[in-house]
């Protein structure tokens, strides 16, 4: 269990990040002499403010970390979304948005001398890993939460930048395709399977042990 104690150290801004027309709206949190730029991204409007996100943002500052919680959807494209599944699953158009955030936080006062580091899940995870194939340089390390990396295909070949895949040991088909998935990466790598975790770990004592791993992962790859 994480506790709160560093917020008042945090420096806490608002982001919008352009793509085309499209404006990208984003939370940053950076912590005194933060060791590194976690980009958490999400497709889904609410996702800045979802409980789970802030959980994780909070104890990733807590070991020294600094968060960009961002959508990669718009509210409006994201109620198209929910009727016709139009944009969830479009690797291309998230992987995209993600590298505009990315640049967006290089050229920041705040944050342009930070590494920079994904945790994402789900498809996100997909579009972070199609970054790291297209920009190897961009990106320090990644951590993929549930991710499907199924979306990915063949430029899962071509990712050098360290990745920690984190699966839950009750997410039969998203296990599989991680496990597939490690043997392809050319970087340094490992899958964390977690104990009586299901897909996304909703489970207090999985998501805590999966954000524990991930902080692990990222102060050994983004440091220095």
């Amino acid at each position: 269990m994480i506790t709160h104690n560093l917020e008042k150290s945090i420096i806490k801004q608002a982001m919008v990040v352009s793509d085309g027309s499209i404006q990208l709206k984003g939370d940053l949190a950076i912590p005194e002499q933060a060791l590194g730029m976690i980009v958490l991204a999400g497709g889904s409007g609410s996702h800045r403010h979802h409980h789970s996100d802030r959980y994780i943002a909070r104890a990733l500052h807590q070991t020294g970390l600094a968060t960009c919680l961002i959508n990669l959807l718009t509210p409006a494209e994201e109620d198209i979304d929910m009727r016709t599944q139009h944009y969830r699953f479009d690797v291309r158009l998230l992987s995209r948005r993600l590298l505009r955030v990315t640049e967006g936080l290089r050229h920041h006062p705040e944050t342009s001398h930070l590494k920079v580091g994904y945790f994402c899940a789900d498809a996100e995870s997909a579009a972070a890993l199609l970054t790291c194939a297209d920009h190897p340089n961009t990106v320090h390390a990644i951590v993929s939460r549930s991710g499907r990396t199924d979306l990915v295909g063949s430029a899962l070949g071509r990712i050098k930048t360290p990745t920690l895949l984190i699966v839950g040991a009750g997410d039969f088909p998203c296990l599989g395709m991680n496990q597939d998935a490690l043997e392809q990466f050319q970087g340094a790598k490992r899958l964390e399977v977690i104990p009586d975790a299901t897909h996304l770990f909703e489970e207090q004592p999985a998501l805590d042990q999966a954000i524990e791993v991930a902080c692990h992962w990222f102060k050994l790859h983004l440091q220095g």
